[in-house]
């Protein structure tokens, strides 16, 4: 008889929360179905997309994503904070990263908001302008903001003043 197939080992739950797509230029390589495909593929237990400054790849990747109801998406967007100039085409773009998954709809729908009002403060294309206290009140509660992106400023404060620094920086 041929060899029994070896069973497949169980699936780590995790889930990725920080992904751009190739709308994110020169930071994300893959289609927002490529992403689902391969979330899909590893077994992840749930995948975000967060392309900066907008939700580019969203539609995409929601239509992606009706094909495999056991996967949960999050969406929401790498906010480009403190940018002098546009940053269109630039390779690892200028400024610090707030990273902000919506909470559902609502959340959907006030960083749509956030986003777009920092468009238009910015005055030019790729320069979105965002004040923190607005976006802080703009949340409401409906949004988790990630601290983890290397072009953060929690990690930027923790590797140039260290806890101390983090930790007022977090604050």
């Amino acid at each position: 008889p041929p060899p029994a197939e070896a069973p497949e080992p169980p699936a780590v739950p995790y889930a990725e929360l920080h992904t751009h797509s190739h709308y994110s230029f020169l930071d994300g390589a893959s289609s927002p179905e490529e992403l689902i495909g391969e979330a899909v593929r590893l077994r992840l237990d749930g995948i975000a997309i967060t392309d900066h400054d907008g939700f580019y790849g969203a539609a995409r990747f929601a239509e992606a994503a009706l094909e495999h109801p056991d996967l949960l998406t999050v969406y929401g967007a790498e906010l480009s904070l403190g940018l002098e100039q546009p940053q269109l085409g630039v390779a690892d773009p200028a400024g610090t990263h707030l990273l902000v998954l919506a909470r559902g709809v609502a959340g959907y729908h006030r960083l749509s908001s956030a986003i777009t009002e920092a468009q238009l403060a910015g005055g030019e294309k790729g320069r979105p302008h965002y004040d923190l206290d607005a976006l802080a009140a703009s949340a409401e509660g409906q949004w988790a903001v990630l601290t983890g992106c290397r072009k953060g400023a929690v990690r930027q404060a923790l590797e140039l003043g260290g806890p101390d620094a983090a930790a007022r920086e977090l604050a």
